[in-house]
């Protein structure tokens, strides 16, 4: 396992297969005495209770400060995924199955380890891209001048009193943002009667934008209608909705649950590419993730930098 701390799942997965392992307290005492440096720890807890809540217990009281307990929960986890033998087991009444139950168990934990060490390196090699992204882009001076660019007509556009006007420049800004990330850019266009706003292509995948500017927060008939464009399209297409002040709670409830296909985005996402916090191919590939990952549709820039 890498230096990383312990996932929700792999700690209650531990905690299953402790259970599972050592029928008896003697030898599940003897076991964490072993694998728990500061033994002091297993006195804490009321040893008459039943060995689940026992096990919950201690389990818990390493969790609560996992970086000064890691190295305890590390072994723990690394000396059970280790257990093959299991004639302790066999041996009770019963024994085959208890044996079976074991096993499982620690298949369960050595699984929600690797997907944990997964999803962290998948983590690290997004951060490396969006540095080594964001040193490219600082490299060329033209791109940057080029997004400054784009930055100022995007300021000029805050105090307009014309909402039909600001939208259509906020297309425009999105097309140059789009083209300068070299992510083959359509312009606006009209389909069947329905309106798009505009299309990009990213990592193979075509995406469907829509953009709104509006004094509130983007509603769930807002997304209805847009995921409705999407649905009409082939089966690769996902959209991206940019509202600049953001989206109803109801809305990305509603639009989190089950296979959505499309990925919300607000001002402040728009601000971080702008002001070249993150570049905007790397942003939309963490949302994407995130959302396959969690179901949730709507990862704010400041969660990502966070």
């Amino acid at each position: 396992m890498s230096e990383l701390l312990v996932s929700a799942t792999a700690i209650e997965n531990l905690k299953e297969a402790l259970c599972s392992i050592y029928w008896y307290k003697s030898p599940l005492r003897s076991f964490l005495g072993n694998c728990i440096s500061d033994n002091r720890i297993l006195s804490q807890v009321d040893w008459d209770q039943y060995k689940r809540q026992i096990v919950s217990d201690i389990v818990d009281i390493l969790c609560k400060n996992q970086e000064k307990h890691l190295g305890d929960i590390r072994r723990l986890i690394s000396e059970v995924l280790k257990m093959s033998n299991f004639r302790h087991l066999e041996e009770l009444e019963d024994g085959k199955k208890k044996a079976d139950r074991a096993r499982l168990a620690i298949r369960a934990l050595k699984k929600s380890v690797e997907d944990n060490e997964n999803k962290a390196k998948e983590e690290s090699a997004i951060k490396k891209r969006r540095l080594e992204n964001m040193k490219k882009i600082q490299s060329s001076q033209a791109v940057m001048s080029k997004l400054d660019s784009i930055k100022s007509r995007y300021f000029s556009l805050v105090g307009a009193k014309n909402v039909q006007s600001r939208g259509y420049e906020l297309e425009k800004i999105m097309y140059d943002v789009f083209e300068l990330f070299d992510l083959d850019p359509k312009a606006s266009f009209r389909n069947v009667g329905e309106q798009i706003d505009g299309a990009f292509t990213l990592e193979s995948t075509d995406f469907l934008f829509e953009a709104k500017w509006q004094q509130y927060a983007s509603n769930a008939s807002d997304l209805d209608s847009f995921s409705g464009k999407i649905r009409r399209k082939l089966d690769n297409t996902l959209g991206l909705f940019l509202s600049i002040n953001g989206f109803s709670e109801d809305a990305v409830r509603i639009h989190s649950c089950g296979r959505s296909t499309i990925l919300l985005m607000d001002g402040a996402d728009l601000m971080a590419v702008l002001e070249n916090q993150i570049d905007f191919a790397s942003l939309i590939v963490r949302k994407r993730r995130h959302a396959s990952h969690t179901g949730n549709i709507y990862l704010k820039v400041s969660d990502i930098f966070n």
